[in-house]
């Protein structure tokens, strides 16, 4: 059963720990980016990219768009996606 997570080639992966805590330890405008994403996303691989650009000093704005990035490039990979 795929549940919420629709018709992907992607491999999915199991989570440890309480997802809805992580999500909830979110800043507001990456959840809200969250809330409107075309991918499942975890809390933890979010966050890692949202950290990774505020290292660079990157703004919101910009972060959310390296967000955007990313996912672009994963749906990219999706095998049903180019049929």
């Amino acid at each position: 059963m795929t549940r919420n997570l629709g018709a992907t080639s992607l491999t999915k992966k199991r989570r440890s720990g309480d997802p809805m805590r992580a999500y909830d330890a979110l800043p507001t405008p990456l959840r809200r980016w969250l809330s409107q994403a075309a991918l499942p996303w975890s809390p933890a691989s979010a966050r890692k990219i949202w950290t990774r650009a505020h290292a660079k000093g990157l703004s919101v704005e910009e972060a959310l768009a390296v967000l955007c990035q990313v996912e672009t490039n994963t749906l990219a990979r999706d095998k049903r996606a180019t049929r």
